[in-house]
């Protein structure tokens, strides 16, 4: 099985959250988007972890659950889903917050409640090589 670059695997999620955010627009629970998500992400042939537990360790004390990703996808990339009204600087914080505790290179915050998709898209990297110039993207909002 070859090995997806991370932004072959963004390219793909973001292909997803379009395709459910067309069919059933914005509105809908965190939670429902988040199986819906993994469902599309599965039927593209991709490896889907949900709710997984990212422990934290400080001070020699390790908090096995001290949180939890929505999407890991292909063990690679970070998926953060919203349903607000508003995204929040904590909300871009907390991924990459996940992003440096996890030691994953990419992730996306994604928030559904949006009336265009690709306006609630937002890469966020840590220390991710492109792939190529034709592949790269912004950390802006991404499109759908």
């Amino acid at each position: 099985m070859t090995q997806k670059h991370e932004n072959d695997i963004s390219f793909l999620i973001r292909k997803g959250a379009f395709n459910i955010h067309q069919a059933l627009g914005p509105g809908l629970l965190e939670s429902v988007y988040e199986m819906l998500l993994a469902h599309e992400l599965r039927k593209f042939g991709l490896e889907v972890q949900t709710q997984v537990a990212l422990p934290v360790v400080y001070d020699g004390l390790k908090l096995e659950n001290g949180f939890r990703i929505d999407l890991l996808v292909e063990n690679k990339v970070v998926v953060e889903l919203k349903s607000v009204e508003t995204l929040l600087e904590v909300h871009h914080i907390q991924l990459l917050t996940y992003l440096k505790l996890s030691g994953h290179k990419l992730g996306l915050l994604i928030n559904f409640n949006v009336p265009l998709i690709k306006s609630g898209i937002f890469r966020k990297v840590n220390g991710l090589e492109e792939q190529s110039a034709s592949s790269a993207l912004t950390s802006a909002p991404s499109a759908g």
